[in-house]
């Protein structure tokens, strides 16, 4: 399902999603739309790094043939 690479990229979103509700209540509205906005930067940027690797993994990997003969 998950592989270590993907934790990082969760906890960082979850953090400011946390960070984002904190800000919006107990400090200014503004500051927690901001921080807000990190969230989905955060998530689009882990889809890219694993699109990049699965992208790299397919270009290394070779193509198994099977020759009947």
């Amino acid at each position: 399902m998950f592989q270590k690479l993907d934790y990082p990229f969760l906890a960082a979103s979850f953090a400011s999603f946390v960070a984002s509700v904190s800000l919006w209540f107990f400090v200014n509205r503004d500051y927690g739309v901001f921080v807000g906005l990190w969230v989905p930067s955060i998530l689009i940027l882990w889809v890219g790094v694993r699109i990049t690797l699965l992208a790299r993994f397919a270009v290394a990997a070779p193509i198994q043939t099977t020759k009947d003969e």
